[in-house]
C-alpha cells in the first residue's frame, strides 16, 4: 500500500467564484498539509451528455467518462465539495457520477472505478443549512455506487462570509471540521487503497 495516499479533489460546480470551489481550495491545502499527494480537477474539463442508456447502447461510455473513471481509479481517495441546488445534488455532479457508475470494462479488462473507493464530502451554501440536504443525498448516491464515504464531513454555511481574503475559513469550528475530515480520509485511503496505475 502507498505510504503517501493520492487524493483527487473536485467541486460540484464550475461557476467562477463558486463556494464549492473555494471549499475545495481549503480541502486541497489541508490534505497537502497533512501529507497527501493531491490532484485537483474541474468537472468542466470532462463534459458529458446527459446520462442516456440508449446513447450508451449505441455509442458506449463517453470518452470523458472513461477519462474521469481512470483518474478516479488512479487515486486512493476522493474529496468532493458540492453546492446545493434546490435542496439536492447539482446536475453536473450527478451526471458525472451516473456516467462513471456505468463503467464496467476498460478494453479487455474488468474495470469499475467506484466500488471500494474512499470519499470525503464537503458542502457549501450561502444559507444557514450549509448544503446539508445535498450532502445527505450525495452520500446516499455514492454509497449506492459502493463508494466508502467517510463519516466526518465539512458543511459551510453563510459561505459569502466564510472565507478570509486568503481563502481560508474564518471560523475555528470549520477549520477543525475540515482538519478532521481530511485526516480521516487520508487514513481511510491509506488503509483501503486499491489504486490502479494508468
Amino acid at each position: 500500500m502507498p505510504v503517501i495516499p493520492k487524493i483527487l479533489v473536485f467541486a460540484g460546480s464550475v461557476r467562477s467564484g463558486a463556494f464549492s470551489g473555494r471549499t475545495a481550495d481549503v480541502a486541497q491545502r489541508e490534505l497537502a498539509m497533512q501529507g497527501a499527494e493531491v490532484t485537483r480537477i474541474s468537472l468542466g474539463d470532462y463534459p458529458l451528455p446527459i446520462m442516456d442508456e440508449d446513447l450508451e447502447k449505441e455509442e458506449g461510455i463517453p470518452q470523458n467518462a472513461m477519462r474521469l473513471g481512470r483518474l478516479i481509479a488512479g487515486h486512493d481517495g476522493l474529496l468532493i465539495a458540492t453546492p446545493e441546488y434546490n435542496g439536492s445534488i447539482p446536475p453536473l455532479l450527478k451526471n458525472s457520477v451516473d456516467w462513471v457508475s456505468r463503467i464496467r470494462r476498460d478494453g479487455s479488462r474488468s474495470f469499475r472505478p467506484f466500488p471500494g473507493k474512499p470519499a470525503g464530502l464537503c458542502s457549501s451554501s450561502d444559507g444557514k443549512f450549509a448544503g446539508i440536504r445535498c450532502i445527505n443525498h450525495l452520500r446516499a448516491v455514492l454509497v449506492r455506487c459502493q463508494v466508502e464515504v467517510v463519516t466526518p464531513e465539512c458543511s459551510v454555511s453563510g459561505a459569502s462570509d466564510a472565507f478570509d481574503q486568503d481563502g481560508h475559513f474564518r471560523d475555528d469550528r470549520l477549520r477543525q471540521s475540515m482538519e478532521r475530515l481530511c485526516r480521516t480520509l487520508i487514513e481511510t485511503s491509506r488503509m483501503l487503497s486499491s489504486r490502479i496505475e494508468a
